[in-house]
């Protein structure tokens, strides 16, 4: 676990270090985010609190990432079904996101929407999404809350056609961000 939040903070400084100058970061250290999957048989649901974003919000960019296999499962029988047949978490343990707005250079929101476009690279698609998302700040709390819903398809997973009733085409993807100042 040592080295995959070393390669995580590694990951975030190569990929922006360039743009986290002097400038008003802000980051989430332990990010949620959740998913939804309706079936006639049995519904999946699983949480990961272990998710890292940066903002800049000078220049508007936004990096998110977080390990797969973090994702807690109220079955363990899912969660081994999650990582080793669908999301194949060992070839693919992570997903992450880069994405810019404009919309959070300002200093006041509450309850705002802004949209952020960005690229997820996802079981090893890379694939432009654009998200709605609340804003919600106060003298020492900024968060970014909000979902989205992830055709699975658009990121090569497949589902065996026996288990094709149980499981959803689209996934509901609930996330809440709480930044704090970077230092």
């Amino acid at each position: 676990m040592k080295n995959q939040t070393i390669n995580l903070a590694l990951f975030l400084f190569i990929l922006h270090g360039s743009i986290f100058g002097q400038s008003d970061k802000i980051i989430a250290r332990q990010g949620k985010v959740s998913f939804f999957s309706y079936t006639a048989v049995e519904n999946i649901e699983a949480t990961n609190n272990q998710v890292i974003s940066i903002i800049d919000r000078e220049s508007g960019e936004i990096a998110v990432q977080m390990l797969m296999r973090a994702f807690v499962f109220k079955k363990a029988l899912m969660e081994e079904h999650f990582n080793e047949s669908y999301v194949e978490s060992d070839t693919y343990p992570k997903l992450t996101f880069s994405g810019t707005t404009n919309a959070l250079k300002g200093e006041e929101f509450n309850d705002a929407p802004i949209f952020i476009k960005g690229i997820m690279d996802f079981h090893g698609v890379q694939k432009p999404v654009e998200i709605k998302t609340m804003v919600k700040t106060s003298t020492d709390t900024f968060v970014l809350e909000g979902d989205f819903n992830v055709n699975i398809a658009d990121f090569a997973i497949t589902v065996p056609p026996l288990l094709v009733p149980n499981i959803s085409k689209e996934i509901q993807v609930m996330f809440r961000f709480e930044y704090a100042p970077y230092e």
